[in-house]
């Protein structure tokens, strides 16, 4: 049964900040309000809900709910029995997913069936996972299959007849090994990136994880006493606050840009190649940035397990390097502006600024 509410008309606005759950500085509400489309509102309200919910419950009890809800047909068109959702409306329910911590392969869960779906093949039940280059996959063990890209071929293996080499990422998540040992369920010509559509959960995740670090922060240096002032009192404090709130925007900012630039694309070509790239390494920098500052002000209760801020920025560390780490993406989005001449950088670069905010 799928509880996404049914998609409405996306001319109806919203002006409202996102899901009551995230912070007004980082989705532009306020001097600079965000639209949102009636569809997406209830969309991301339904997903605060069931996610603040599953925030402290691993895999086994919240995947069940995250299916239930059916956020697998979140990318499907309607006319195939999906919600109709748009890359911008991914982009929404994975930075909620960052935001609460999941312990579940969302952006795995959303991305599989819109792939299948493009190569002509019927997603099986069951959660699909999405291999990276070197065969590992979050969350493998649980998969019932898992989908591979190489040299243009997309095959779906079945994990039940391939070998499982179980691991774990940084943040201690299900990040196994998979060797496909038999013939595969299906395959499919595809030029889809799996690198790219991973970075693309990635940054949203951050973002969301990013801002409840930020927020985590912001409650500590506020209530905590030191010489007879909060923390927060403190200049050094407020400089670095300002830096970190600097940085969980500019995050954010890159994000949204990026699921502009696929809505205007397809998830098949390279129309957002560029964006894609800026984002991820723009998360990466941010990531890079943001981590020491949240633990210094938090001191020694920001290390201890008990205490939330690990939940995310131990999620962050190991987000910072999957799907391509700072030199993979610097290369990345060199190769893109090496092909502009001297003359051609700065209008393609207002190009596709005005593009994407055209549709944010």
């Amino acid at each position: 049964m799928c509880l996404l509410p049914h998609r409405v008309s996306r001319c109806a606005g919203a002006l409202r900040k996102f899901c009551g759950g995230s912070s007004p500085r980082v989705w532009g509400c306020g001097e600079e309000q965000l639209v949102m489309s009636e569809s997406r509102q209830l969309l991301c309200e339904m997903a605060n809900g069931l996610f603040s919910e599953l925030a402290e419950v691993g895999f086994d009890n919240a995947w069940p709910r995250i299916e239930e809800a059916g956020f697998a047909s979140l990318l499907i068109p309607e006319e195939q029995g999906g919600f109709g959702g748009d890359w911008g409306d991914a982009y929404a329910v994975l930075r909620i997913a960052g935001r609460y911590a999941l312990s579940a392969p969302l952006g795995d869960a959303i991305f599989a069936p819109r792939l299948l779906m493009e190569a002509g093949i019927k997603p099986p039940a069951g959660l699909i996972g999405l291999a990276r280059a070197n065969g590992k996959v979050g969350y493998g063990r649980h998969c019932g299959c898992v989908i591979l890209i190489e040299d243009g071929e997309l095959r779906l293996v079945e994990v039940a007849t391939s070998e499982v080499v179980e691991g774990y990422s940084l943040a201690g998540e299900p990040f196994d090994h998979i060797c496909p040992g038999g013939a595969p369920l299906a395959s499919a010509p595809c030029a889809a990136n799996l690198i790219a559509m991973g970075a693309f959960a990635l940054v949203a995740q951050s973002a969301g994880a990013l801002d409840a670090a930020f927020q985590l922060t912001l409650e500590h240096v506020n209530t905590r006493v030191q010489f007879g002032k909060a923390l927060g009192r403190f200049q050094a404090v407020q400089q670095a606050m300002a830096e970190f709130s600097v940085e969980a925007a500019a995050i954010d900012a890159a994000g949204q840009a990026m699921a502009a630039a696929l809505d205007k694309g397809n998830v098949l070509d390279d129309g957002a190649a560029f964006e894609i790239a800026a984002a991820k390494l723009r998360a990466n920098m941010a990531i890079e940035k943001c981590f020491p500052i949240a633990h210094r002000l938090h001191g020694a209760i920001g290390f201890t397990i008990e205490y939330a801020l690990n939940r995310y920025t131990r999620r962050l560390m190991a987000w910072r390097g999957d799907c391509g780490n700072d030199a993979y993406w610097a290369g990345q989005l060199g190769q893109h502006v090496s092909k502009l001449s001297g003359g051609g950088f700065w209008p393609e670069i207002t190009r596709r600024s005005d593009a994407a905010g055209s549709v944010v």
